[in-house]
């Protein structure tokens, strides 16, 4: 639950609340014979836990004669023949009741319950939720792991709802859990679970020993694996943002996701693992041999940002499974844990691709760029200061790209009167205007598309890294001045209401990174204003660029409100950086009257033009010709 900070009216409720709570406790205070018809019925229940007590002893001592006992009762044995056939023999054994028994390392806890024999509860040892509370990927029913299969005898079984038998070893430093669905002492499915030391992956073998004549391979048998995704982030919509089905399927060669938003449905084929990502948790399970078909489906839970709600996204996988020579042989394995890059490229399974990189270019730049920049820098300064280090390493990198752009901005500005001119000379004339505009630019070794280029060429960098501190887990719950998690929003003050949009606090690094865009395109947009031609029209895109100058900023603090507070950081350290780069370009590098010589001195030599130059120049001639034939007809 997210912590709200009390107004008047609820603590004018909690008080309220109290004396009725108070009142009402003095109401239904017992009387004298209730306590004693109390004490009485304490004093039953000691004793009947007393020899419940006793009889757990015996069973404990004798398990053969409990069995005895449990199939004494013809009529309970025949109701379950009726309802399991050949797995009645499970129900009798003493493992047949709700006990658990526990997988652990230096990383995992898993408890694995006898019935269904999967795991009850996962726990990541060595993280906390945004509320200090240990992060359990499953807990509290919320995953299911079931196969369904048909038997010889017309029944369909489901074994979430029949007991295993455990068997807990070691093997060297690994231990190995053996849960196994009987028919008899040689006949059985058999569950078999691997966890090492210090890793989150388990290997996990499904097969069956002498049921070629109890499972019917006439029928479907299929694997049915669920998950709702807990809630572990501040935000649950920022953090349902990240949380996705992904699949590696097409041997290998092909990674593909479910919806980000909303509810969608995919049947694929030849997958090779599936991940159900809980943004920076993961659950994957993985196979040697590829599943030949799934149904998978994933629904969003969040369906108001205002309900606190203690899952994301519901998660289903239906994975029929063949049989050979009438038993089943799958060998697979599970990862519960972090959605780090690092230690998903251990197992060398292509299991980082399910981390949202970005797409083409965009992930290139950050697997190859800024992770490893990152990881270094973090390694050596605390994480708020390595965001800084990196904006500034990525700015002086980029620095002649804003050079070129600035350049082209001061060119532009120096031949403005002239082209003012030739729009004034040639107002009725608009082709004889462009023509004598191109060779002007020509000339001057000036375009007005030069300073978009340098502009583009920033959009991959400004996308990937949009990308990367939503995703990177490094910053998660790591604190930086006033934020307290660099992986989600940082708050200065709580609002007592919801703004669309916007959210129900106020975050000071987006409106930082807002003031300093501000400013960043009050310099650049009065540079582009100065440099534009006077023309027709121009008035009201000055108007719409000055109006941009407003909106930019505003919308960057809406829009970042609830995003991560180091994307807000490295936004505003980039753009005073941009400021500053600028300001010593203009005022110590870049010298107007200069470079008015340099462009008078170019227009003064004599430009050859090149074939296709030429030849726009002729076609451009045989349009201004055809179009003053056509006006001397009218004429």
């Amino acid at each position: 639950m997210e912590e709200k900070k009390l107004d008047i009216n609820s603590i004018i409720g909690f008080v309220l609340i109290a004396l009725i709570l108070i009142y009402m406790l003095y109401q239904n205070q017992p009387t004298p014979e209730e306590l004693q018809a109390q004490e009485e019925a304490k004093q039953e229940q000691v004793q009947a836990d007393k020899k419940a007590k006793e009889a757990e002893d015996d069973f404990k001592a004798t398990p053969a004669d409990f069995v005895a006992t449990q199939t004494t009762d013809s009529s309970q044995l025949a109701d379950l023949q009726n309802k399991i056939g050949a797995f009645a023999y499970s129900a009798s054994l003493p493992s047949a009741q709700d006990a658990t028994t526990v997988l652990e390392n230096e990383v995992l806890k898993i408890i694995v319950n006898n019935k269904g024999g999967y795991f009850e509860e996962v726990k990541l040892k060595q993280f906390t939720d945004f509320d200090s509370v240990p992060v359990y990927l499953i807990k509290d029913q919320n995953a299911i792991f079931n196969i369904n299969f048909g038997t010889t005898d017309n029944r369909t079984l489901n074994t979430k709802d029949l007991y295993f038998q455990p068997t807990l070893t070691q093997n060297g430093d690994n231990q190995v859990l053996s849960m196994k669905l009987k028919v008899s002492e040689t006949q059985f499915l058999e569950y078999r679970y691997e966890l090492k030391p210090n890793d989150y992956m388990l290997g996990f073998n499904v097969r069956s020993q002498g049921l070629s004549n109890v499972i019917n391979g006439s029928q479907d048998v299929s694997l049915d694996w669920k998950l709702k995704g807990r809630r572990q982030a501040k935000s649950i919509s920022y953090e349902n943002r990240y949380t996705r089905l992904t699949y590696e399927h097409e041997n290998g060669d092909k990674i593909s996701k479910l919806s980000q938003a909303g509810n969608d449905e995919e049947v694929e084929g030849n997958i090779n693992w599936l991940s159900y990502r809980q943004h920076f948790f993961s659950s994957i399970l993985l196979t040697d041999k590829p599943f030949k078909t799934a149904s998978l489906t994933s629904e969003t839970l969040v369906l108001d940002e205002d309900i606190d709600t203690l899952y994301t996204k519901s998660y289903s996988a239906v994975i029929p499974l063949e049989l050979n020579g009438g038993e089943l042989s799958e060998s697979m394995d599970m990862y519960y844990g972090p959605t780090d890059g690092r230690i998903l490229k251990e197992y060398d399974r292509n299991l980082e691709e399910s981390i949202p990189y970005g797409w083409g270019i965009f992930g290139w730049i950050n697997k190859s760029l800024f992770i490893p920049l990152f990881g270094f820098l973090s390694g050596v300064f605390p994480y708020g200061i390595a965001i800084i280090i990196m904006t500034i390493v990525v700015r002086i990198v980029l620095s002649p790209v804003l050079y070129k752009s600035y350049l082209s901005q001061a060119k532009m500005k120096i031949l403005k009167p002239e082209i003012t001119e030739i729009s004034k000379k040639h107002k009725d004339n608009p082709m004889k205007k462009q023509q004598e505009t191109m060779a002007l630019y020509s000339k001057a070794g000036a375009s007005p598309m030069s300073g978009c280029l340098p502009a583009l060429l920033q959009l991959p960098v400004f996308y990937a890294l949009f990308m990367f501190f939503p995703t990177a887990i490094e910053l998660r719950q790591k604190s930086f001045l006033w934020a307290e998690d660099l992986s989600s929003y940082d708050i200065i003050a709580e609002l007592p209401f919801r703004i669309p949009l916007y959210g129900d606090h106020v975050s000071l690094f987006p409106i930082l990174a807002g003031i300093a865009i501000f400013f960043y395109m009050k310099m650049t947009t009065g540079q582009q204003v100065a440099s534009q031609p006077t023309q027709e029209g121009m008035p009201d895109m000055q108007k719409m660029m000055k109006y941009m100058i407003y909106f930019s900023p505003l919308m960057l603090m809406v829009f970042f409100n609830q995003y991560a507070a180091g994307l807000s950081l490295y936004y505003f350290i980039s753009n005073l950086i941009t400021i500053g780069i600028m300001l010593v370009i203009k005022n110590y590098i870049l010298d107007e009257d200069k470079i008015h010589a340099q462009i008078q001195e170019k227009k003064k030599r004599p430009k050859k033009q090149s074939k296709f130059q030429r030849r726009m120049q002729e076609m451009m001639e045989k349009a201004e010709e055809q179009k003053r034939q056509q006006q001397n007809r009218k004429k």
